[in-house]
């Protein structure tokens, strides 16, 4: 598989996503500038976290408009695979290719600290080999992470089984006390109704070696690679 990691100016995370996919999974790995046009023939793009353009005006409003996001679009309208984390939801929600926006977290603080996740679909790339039952202790970073949809989009991401995650406590148990940001439902991560572009704020790449003492992250990256290079 050979993946593109677009890197805006302000991107943090992108040198974590090539990382897992380069040296712990073994895959092709080419950084795709937000200038450029050239896609180089790649079969699966990430979107990184960080804080493109400062965050100026709302996060991702502004790298939504970077000249590579028209490739970025045209390749998801075609069916390409795209997976936005943190920041890189935030960018998906702005372009339109995602539903639902990403606001200021209900304390209006930025919020760093280990959460848990519960996956609510297995019919995902992301997701496909996630137990129901499994508990993913994984990372947050953000200041504007509280995922909200109107009463009728939310109805069609769970009527059509878009969303990915929600956040849980660490028995699995998924609760007010256990929402981090407010975000409606607990909502962590949902895919479009094409199931090829995926948004979550929490951050798997942050979980996903050893050397850090947690890898829950890594079977996101491992369910997206046994399914894409089937």
């Amino acid at each position: 598989m050979k993946v593109g990691v677009v890197v805006f100016p302000g991107s943090n995370c992108d040198q974590d996503l090539i990382y897992v996919f380069e040296k712990i999974l073994g895959q092709e790995v080419v950084p795709l500038w937000h200038k450029d046009h050239d896609l180089q023939n790649v079969d699966f793009i990430a979107l990184p976290g960080g804080f493109s353009f400062g965050d100026y005006l709302r996060s991702g409003a502004i790298a939504r408009f970077s000249p590579i996001m028209q490739e970025v679009i045209a390749f998801a309208n075609k069916g390409g695979y795209v997976l936005g984390v943190c920041n890189g939801f935030q960018i998906l929600t702005e372009a339109g290719l995602l539903s639902g926006g990403l606001l200021h977290n209900e304390t209006r603080k930025f919020i760093c600290e280990n959460v848990f996740l519960k996956s609510q679909t297995s019919n995902s790339l992301i997701t496909a080999n996630i137990s129901p039952d499994q508990v993913l202790r994984i990372p947050i970073a953000h200041g504007e992470g509280n995922f909200f949809a109107s009463a009728d989009e939310i109805k069609k991401l769970n009527d059509n089984d878009q969303v990915l995650f929600r956040y849980c406590d660490e028995a699995g148990n998924i609760t007010k006390e256990s929402n981090p940001n407010g975000s409606v439902e607990n909502i962590a991560g949902i895919c479009n109704a094409g199931r090829n572009v995926f948004g979550m704020m929490p951050h798997p790449e942050r979980a996903a070696d050893c050397i850090v003492g947690n890898q829950d992250g890594l079977v996101l990256f491992e369910s997206i690679l046994k399914l894409v290079n089937a």
